[in-house]
């Protein structure tokens, strides 16, 4: 599918999307201007900063080059749902000053994803870590692989997923009014499915409480990434059923757009 139609067909199936290419460039603000034609005023955008300003800078001195990064993101506007800080795995809780700086740097919404161990298995270090998204209104990303590291892969595809995908515990806890889920499953949509079943009762737990959350939902190839994460939705709504309808889907033959 042309890279001008791909996000507009998506944002027919789906209301957000994970930014993932801007870790690895900082796209032109032509091809920014495209994101925003092909979707809504409300899509969100979970925009991941680039490496250089996370992995490289690890957030030191960056400010330059977030800069450049927010005024290229510019004409998404609003869409701009969070501002996606990814850390490596190496950023531990000796770094957390260094994080509470830049997250003042960001014009809105953080989403902060960690995965170094401590961050999971130290209640002090949790902690410590709550308190810096805390001060600025930050929300810390969950990234639930626990289904995918269950038992042996079975395929090639799972065996990939598993040797990029960190192996952390499920966290459930929603710091703000805009909790952040990434869930990963397996090729088996069966085991997909029972898999996100703990996510049906946080997820309704958090609409309840009035918090809007936002879910993506990966397998390894990501092939049947798409109509699965509408089943997902379909599933909360049937508990929630005040939750808005998705968007009726522009057909495509097969629905695998990425």
């Amino acid at each position: 599918m042309p890279a001008n139609e791909a996000l507009r067909v998506y944002a027919s199936n789906c209301t957000a999307v994970e930014g993932n290419t801007t870790f690895y460039a900082t796209p032109a603000l032509d091809t920014v201007r495209s994101w925003a034609a092909q979707t809504g005023p409300d899509f969100r955008f979970l925009v991941k900063l680039p490496k250089p300003i996370t992995h490289e800078r690890r957030l030191v001195e960056a400010e330059a080059a977030l800069q450049e990064f927010v005024t290229a993101m510019a004409p998404l506007g609003p869409r701009v749902h969070a501002w996606w800080v990814q850390l490596p795995a190496s950023f531990g809780p000796n770094e957390l000053g260094a994080l509470a700086g830049f997250l003042r740097l960001l014009p809105s919404h953080a989403a902060v994803e960690v995965r170094h161990p401590a961050f999971f298995e130290d209640e002090r270090a949790a902690r410590q870590l709550e308190y810096v998204l805390g001060r600025v209104g930050a929300e810390w990303v969950t990234f639930d692989t626990t289904l995918l590291f269950d038992g042996l892969p079975q395929s090639a595809a799972e065996q990939e997923a598993r040797s990029k995908k960190p192996r952390v515990p499920r966290r459930a806890v929603a710091l703000t009014e805009f909790p952040v889920v990434r869930y990963h499953g397996r090729d088996d949509p069966e085991r997909t499915i029972a898999g996100w079943q703990p996510w049906l009762e946080t997820v309704t737990g958090w609409l309840r409480e009035g918090r809007s959350p936002t879910v993506f939902l990966h397998t390894p190839d990501n092939a049947s990434s798409l109509p699965l994460a509408r089943r997902f939705h379909a599933e909360v709504r049937a508990l929630v059923p005040e939750l808005e309808p998705l968007p009726e889907p522009e057909p495509t033959e097969p629905m695998t757009l990425f």
